[in-house]
């Protein structure tokens, strides 16, 4: 999210003309995408993180699954709705948020989803919203509550990147807008582009999914403190700190997995359903706890493994509310 490095600028390594080879070589997708398009243009591609997407498309899936149920969906139905919604939350929205927000944080260093960040090109900030504008436009042809939920995390997309507000540097005001936009309103975006009113069971779901994202999201910061200092920003994670965060991160675990035991409540879920969301728990609570106790040990490439692992965690605890209610 970003005032426009120029492209001319270089990660802050040791030696520069080493770190231009390497994130352009950095691995085969990147050389064939910068042999494919020429000068910078992979690097546009690169800062909308498309290493996040599939996580992204899954969780906004979950929520067209609940709407119109999982063999429904297995067999195609509003097939052309679901499509709609990855374009303009996966693609559009959430592609232009991260670019912009690479754009106005100009890392050097590794980030989420994004290995030796190439050089800020010359026009990402106009790229990312343009990106953002045209999903705006297009859930405008879907309308209703799709097109509203659009709106609304668009609007918290620039709140959260763009100075002077960048809520991302304060600490607090980060979590709670990827807490409700991540969280809740991206499978709430898949749920409303099928037109259908939302239920109680799916309700609690997917308020489950808000406190579920305030778990994850100090996770995502752990192994970028010292860029965060660096740059003056106070996230939530820097002001907490790593014991405290780890442990944040628990307590709202245990109240996303409150939720969704609600919401197999209503749903009077089988009991394979039920064993298969405690699973999630004990996966989450597993990777959380040993990160908690090793946590003074651990240095930021360890972070980062943490984090990937509790990925692993949210992954899992979608395919299981998948199994549970959309059945």
């Amino acid at each position: 999210m970003t005032a426009a490095r120029g492209e001319d600028a270089a990660p802050a390594l040791e030696d520069p003309e080493r770190a231009r080879r390497d994130w352009r070589t950095l691995n085969a997708a990147r050389r064939v995408g910068y042999r494919l398009l020429p000068g910078d243009l992979f690097s546009y591609v690169l800062h909308m993180r498309p290493r996040e997407w599939p996580i992204m498309a899954g969780h906004t899936t979950l929520g067209f699954v609940l709407a119109v149920g999982l063999q429904p969906a297995l067999h195609g139905e509003r097939l052309g709705a679901l499509g709609v919604a990855l374009l303009v939350v996966v693609v559009l929205v959430n592609g232009g948020t991260l670019a912009i927000n690479s754009a106005y944080d100009r890392d050097a260093g590794d980030v989420g989803y994004l290995d030796a960040p190439p050089p800020v090109p010359r026009h990402l900030v106009a790229f990312s919203l343009a990106l953002i504008a045209l999903g705006v436009v297009v859930a405008a042809l879907v309308g209703g509550a799709f097109l509203a939920t659009t709106l609304v995390c668009a609007a918290m997309s620039l709140l959260y990147s763009v100075p002077p507000v960048r809520l991302k540097a304060v600490a607090g005001a980060d979590w709670l807008i990827n807490m409700l936009g991540f969280g809740t309103l991206t499978p709430y975006a898949g749920w409303s582009v099928t037109g259908r009113p939302l239920t109680d069971v799916a309700a609690w779901t997917l308020a489950g999914f808000c406190p579920l994202f305030a778990a994850l999201y100090p996770l995502t910061q752990l192994y970028q403190l010292d860029e965060d200092r660096a740059r003056g920003d106070r996230t939530l994670a820097l002001v907490v700190g790593v014991g405290p965060s780890l442990a944040l991160s628990v307590v709202a675990t245990l109240a996303a997995f409150a939720c969704f035991a609600r919401a197999t409540a209503l749903a009077d879920a089988s009991a394979a359903g039920v064993a298969g969301i405690a699973l999630a728990l004990v996966a989450w609570l597993a990777a959380l706890g040993r990160w908690l106790v090793r946590h003074r040990r651990m240095a930021p490439g360890d972070h980062k493994r943490g984090m990937y692992l509790a990925l692993g965690a949210w992954a899992l605890t979608d395919l299981a509310i998948v199994a549970a209610l959309a059945v």
